[in-house]
């Protein structure tokens, strides 16, 4: 069989349904993050720590579902201990005023090394990780059965209908409140808006918050709605991906939310074509796929992004 008769089967009865099912899946830690990131950015905070949050949301997440036998549980631990340690992004690139690109990189490393330490200290290192129940998949009568619909989109669990859900959500918070409307005044001209009486500080602290809440919930989404199960490298880059989403939506809850379904199509595809293909292609090839479309996006909106004015510029109050 050759390559193209496997990409042909691929889009085929069965198989496409299922793809089409695991694309939505696979997006929906993209979309949870990214929206998180629309907040953080908009408020001209460039986090690029998301990844290590992510991972942080993963283990936290998971450990709470495990000890406590509660995946809820394992949700809230996993959206508090990412809003945690974006107390320390807050601290050190709002009130210190380092630099925002330093200190998350830096952030991401340091979180690594501490993730993978606690789970090596709890877990041990053995080869089988511990498994804990996840979020099983929702059944709607007749809806469910629909074909080709019925599987794609009304048997997913709890968490992928939340994760869109949060797409209208936010964008009426981003653009129809009050607090939204502080958060782009704060990216825009921070020192128009403290004139005017908004506090900048407590509103980038606020947005980087919200941003570790949603990344953690994204990492949580990971091994309690996916996997059921953490290792060091669940995350596996979608962090970055989450970042390169807000600027491919240009701040946009829906045009992210197309981008995010877009990579979890390009990523449900390689998968499965690892699979299948074997030996005949290389899945190193296959894993590099979503990335080098993630090159490819942003080097096609580089010119036309736009973005916060005062992005990834401390705010100093005279």
């Amino acid at each position: 069989m050759t390559f193209w008769h496997l990409i042909l089967q691929l889009f085929q009865g069965a198989l496409f349904i299922g793809l089409l099912a695991a694309t939505i899946r696979m997006a929906t830690p993209l979309v949870i993050a990214g929206l998180g990131q629309i907040f953080t950015q908009l408020a001209g905070v460039l986090d690029l720590s998301v990844e290590g949050v992510m991972l942080v949301g993963a283990f936290f997440g998971f450990a709470g579902a495990y000890f406590m036998g509660n995946v809820w549980i394992g949700v809230l631990t996993g959206m508090a201990s990412g809003a945690i340690v974006s107390l320390l992004l807050s601290f050190l690139s709002v009130t210190l005023r380092a630099n925002q690109t330093i200190v998350s990189i830096m952030l991401v490393i340091m979180l690594t090394g501490v993730v993978n330490f606690a789970n090596k200290l709890i877990f041990g290192v053995g080869y089988i990780p511990p498994k804990t129940a996840g979020f099983a998949a929702l059944h709607f009568p007749l809806l469910s059965d629909l074909p080709v619909v019925g599987p794609v989109l009304f048997q997913q669990n709890l968490l992928v209908y939340i994760g869109f859900l949060l797409v209208p959500i936010v964008s009426i918070i981003i653009y129809r409140t009050t607090f939204g409307l502080k958060i782009r005044a704060v990216g825009e001209h921070p020192r128009a808006a403290d004139s005017v009486g908004i506090n900048v500080y407590r509103t980038q602290y606020l947005a980087i918050m919200i941003g570790g809440l949603f990344a953690g919930l994204g990492g949580a989404f990971l091994t309690l709605a996916w996997t059921g199960l953490f290792t060091d490298i669940i995350t596996a880059g979608r962090g970055w991906l989450a970042i390169a989403l807000v600027f491919f939506g240009k701040w946009n809850p829906y045009r992210l939310a197309a981008g995010a379904l877009l990579f979890g199509f390009v990523n449900a595809v390689q998968l499965r074509m690892q699979a299948m293909a074997g030996q005949m292609v290389a899945f190193q090839l296959m894993l590099m796929l979503p990335y080098l479309l993630a090159i490819v996006v942003l080097i096609m909106v580089a010119r036309k992004a736009g973005g916060p004015a005062n992005l990834c510029v401390p705010y100093k109050r005279e």
